[in-house]
């Protein structure tokens, strides 16, 4: 795939979006949580975006980032 911008990429891989879903779930836990005043669920869902966040980095470590070699990108 040819670059000529020099674009790295909006983060358009498989690590990324599992690590953006986990936390959007964690998000959408944590407010209704607080919403519903349920302290322990807020912060098992604070727990949950850190999960996210590793379980990406670990994607990303594995080869499923945007530069890894599992990661094959989809032509626009």
């Amino acid at each position: 795939m040819s670059n000529p911008n020099g674009d790295p990429g909006h983060g358009h891989s498989p690590a990324a979006w599992t690590a953006v879903i986990i936390m959007l779930v964690g998000f959408a836990i944590g407010t209704t949580a607080f919403f519903l005043d349920i302290p322990w669920i807020v912060w098992a869902s604070a727990a949950l975006v850190v999960v996210g966040l590793l379980v990406g980095w670990v994607m990303a470590r594995a080869g499923y980032g945007v530069n890894g070699p599992k990661y094959t990108a989809k032509e626009h």
